[in-house]
C-alpha cells in the first residue's frame, strides 16, 4: 500500500530543469471553505505542464478576494493560468440572478480572478483560462454564462459521467470544431475537428465583445475564445488541457504556444526593469 501511495504522489512529478525558467508564472488557486482545514488548492498537472512544456517557474497565487495588489504582481511575473475547478462563478457578476447551490460558489475565487483577468488584458499579460477559467474571461470581460446547460434544449450534457472510471471521464469524447484561420486551428496543424474532453456543467452564454471564438461543439457550445485585439497569448478553453498532455497533441501545443509568450514577456520585462536601473 505504502508503494502505491507514493507512487500516486509522484505520477506528475517533474524533472529537474536543465537551465533557469524562461518566465514565472502564477496559477490561481481554488478556495475549500473547511472549517477543520480551509486551503488554497491548485491541481498538479497544472503545475508539472507549466515547469515541464511552458518551461517557466510556476507559483501558486491564494484566493484573495477582491482588492489584491495586483500591480505589484503584475510587475514580477509573466503570465497567469485560471485553472478549473468544483464551483461556480456568482451569477450575480453577469446578471444572472441568485445561485440556486450557493454551496458551489467561491467568492475569493471570483474576487481575485475576475480583477486579474481585467489587469492582465490592460497590461498584455499572457493569460490562459481553462474550464472555470473560461468563464471568468468572458464574465470579466462583460460577457454572461448559461448555468445549468444541460437542461437547455438542444444541448449536451458536458458534465463528467460520474459513474465511470476517472480515466473514461477525462478521455477524449468531444468533439469540437475549429474557427478556420483561427489559432487552435494552425496548433493542430490544420486540423478541422478535434476530440477533446468534457467535465463542465455551466458554460458561455452571451459572449463578450472582446472576445472571438476559436472553436464550438457540436451543440453549438462555444469550447475556446481568444482576446481578438491581444498581442499577446490571451486565450481560454472550456475543456481541461492539462490532462494527459503527453497524449493530446493540441493540449502540449496550448501549453507550449502560452509558453513561448511567457518568455517573450519576461524577456521584455526583464529588459525594461534593467533600463530602469541604469535610470
Amino acid at each position: 500500500m505504502q508503494n502505491k501511495q507514493i507512487s500516486a504522489a509522484n505520477r506528475n512529478a517533474p524533472g529537474r530543469s536543465a537551465g533557469a525558467p524562461r518566465g514565472v508564472v502564477v496559477i490561481v488557486s481554488n478556495f475549500n471553505d473547511d472549517e477543520n482545514h480551509a486551503s488554497h488548492r491548485v491541481g498538479d498537472r497544472y503545475v508539472v505542464a507549466v515547469r515541464e512544456i511552458c518551461d517557466a517557474l510556476p507559483l501558486m497565487l491564494p484566493a484573495l478576494g477582491s482588492g489584491a495588489d495586483l500591480a505589484t504582481l503584475l510587475d514580477n511575473i509573466d503570465g497567469v493560468i485560471l485553472t478549473g475547478g468544483a464551483s461556480n462563478v456568482n451569477p450575480h457578476y453577469y446578471g444572472g440572478g441568485e445561485a440556486r447551490d450557493t454551496s458551489l460558489l467561491d467568492a475569493r475565487r471570483d474576487g481575485v480572478a475576475l480583477e486579474l483577468v481585467s489587469a492582465c488584458v490592460e497590461r498584455n499579460v499572457p493569460l490562459f483560462g481553462i474550464c472555470r477559467g473560461i468563464q471568468e474571461m468572458n464574465v470579466a470581460l462583460g460577457g454572461s454564462l448559461h448555468q445549468y446547460m444541460h437542461e437547455l434544449p438542444s444541448h449536451f450534457d458536458h458534465r463528467r459521467p460520474r459513474e465511470r472510471p476517472i480515466s473514461v471521464a477525462l478521455g477524449a469524447r468531444q468533439r469540437i470544431t475549429l474557427t478556420p484561420g483561427g489559432i487552435l486551428q494552425g496548433l493542430a496543424n490544420g486540423a478541422r475537428q478535434v476530440m477533446v474532453n468534457t467535465l463542465h456543467a455551466q458554460g458561455i452564454d452571451r459572449l463578450a465583445e472582446p472576445l472571438v471564438v476559436e472553436a464550438v461543439a457540436d451543440d453549438g457550445t462555444i469550447e475556446a475564445v481568444r482576446l481578438a485585439e491581444s498581442p499577446t497569448f490571451t486565450l481560454g478553453v472550456q475543456w481541461h488541457a492539462e490532462y494527459r498532455t503527453s497524449e493530446h497533441p493540441l493540449y502540449r501545443a496550448l501549453f507550449a504556444a502560452f509558453g513561448e509568450a511567457v518568455a517573450v514577456h519576461a524577456r521584455t520585462r526583464t529588459k525594461a526593469a534593467g533600463m530602469g536601473r541604469v535610470a
